[in-house]
């Protein structure tokens, strides 16, 4: 038995947010009915990299059952309503309006449905001006100024992964978990309002509160830290790149000594803490990275494991793939089974399983037949 077994979950979703949040509802044992428009998620064609699937929906969608529905036709409308009925939790990532427009306003439906979870998620929030602005996570990540920190002093930088969209589905994941705890104690259920913006600004705390506060704008300084020196990376004899990182002045004084071989450097005004090291960060760079292109990225390593010094490997996604504390799980697609990394939460002596990727509406019989009139 799963954790979430007897949570029934309808998800009216698309792309990644949602999906993101119904996936983990239901790799946790809740059953999670996906509701596509009759063409499918159009995330099912954003790629054809894994089998002929999108790798995105492959990712998001597993241990799901998928039904095509046209909410724009009566007969529809009323199986997603009966749907809707037996649900404990409705996931809906569609327009600001849109549900409202298809005759389910969330105000009704807490009203006709106590118990159950409502979670909306939008780009930029139920209300405010840009209550209707289309978004996608490249225009959020530029939005919530995300871009303006990542990136070299050349210029700002797309993250190169959906990270608005996951954070939003993270979020929602989190509330709907605290809402399903919270009814075990109340029997009530709850509306839910998340947004990519809102998720991401959330995560822009650090340097919101910088520049409110303190006036300082982060400099893009590329695979260095804009505020701790040194960290960043250095390229070693081999060619290949590492990085470091210096917490404290114990392990800046490890480094001199063990690694560095320059024991007098602690001493040296321009070096004698962080805020000095980040002013004089290129000499500083120049020091550390003629040190560490006389050795290879494993000698160089060896040396910084010695002395107790953090460091990290530059792994492109050839490395990726052979990492060695990678984790894996396998799950059943309608080409074949796709071996995916494995979530980041494990439960400590379980065994990890996972449901099958639905093909498009491949549970439309069993479904219509299940919620259909009696």
């Amino acid at each position: 038995m799963k954790d979430l077994d007897g949570i029934f979950v309808l998800a009216l979703e698309q792309a990644v947010a949602a999906p993101y949040a119904s996936g983990r509802l239901a790799d946790a044992g809740a059953r999670v009915v996906k509701v596509e428009r009759p063409e499918g998620d159009f995330a099912r064609g954003y790629d054809r990299y894994v089998q002929g699937n999108s790798a995105y929906f492959v990712w998001l969608n597993r241990g799901k059952e998928s039904i095509r529905l046209d909410m724009k036709a009566a007969a529809d409308k009323a199986l997603f309503a009966r749907m809707l009925a037996k649900a404990d939790v409705f996931i809906q990532n569609l327009a600001p309006g849109a549900i409202e427009r298809l005759g389910f306003p969330v105000e009704e439906l807490r009203k006709q449905y106590p118990r159950l979870i409502i979670c909306s998620i939008s780009g930029y929030g139920e209300e405010g001006p840009y209550r209707d602005q289309k978004a996608y996570d490249l225009l959020v990540q530029a939005e919530s100024g995300l871009v303006s920190v990542n990136g070299t002093p050349e210029g700002p930088a797309r993250v190169g992964v959906s990270v608005c969209d996951i954070a939003a589905g993270m979020s929602a994941h989190q509330a709907i978990l605290q809402a399903l705890y919270a009814r075990e104690r109340t029997g009530e259920g709850r509306a839910i309002a998340v947004s990519l913006y809102h998720a991401m600004a959330d995560w822009m705390n650090v340097p919101y509160l910088q520049y409110a506060y303190g006036g300082h704008v982060p400099q893009r300084v590329g695979l260095k830290h804009p505020t701790i020196a040194p960290y960043g990376a250095y390229p070693c004899a081999d060619g290949k790149e590492l990085l470091i990182s210096i917490q404290n002045e114990r392990e800046w004084q490890r480094l001199c000594r063990e690694v560095l071989e320059r024991p007098e450097l602690p001493a040296d005004p321009r070096f004698c803490d962080n805020t000095a090291r980040v002013s004089n960060r290129t000499e500083l760079d120049g020091i550390v990275a003629g040190c560490f292109a006389q050795r290879g990225r494993e000698e160089n390593i060896e040396r910084l494991k010695a002395a107790a010094i953090a460091y990290g490997r530059l792994t492109d996604l050839e490395d990726l793939t052979q990492h060695p504390q990678n984790r894996y799980v396998t799950v059943a697609t309608p080409e074949g089974p796709v071996r995916l990394l494995a979530p980041a939460a494990k439960v400590v002596g379980e065994t990890e399983s996972f449901g099958p990727v639905p093909a498009l509406g491949e549970q439309d019989e069993t479904l219509r037949k299940e919620f259909g009139e009696k």
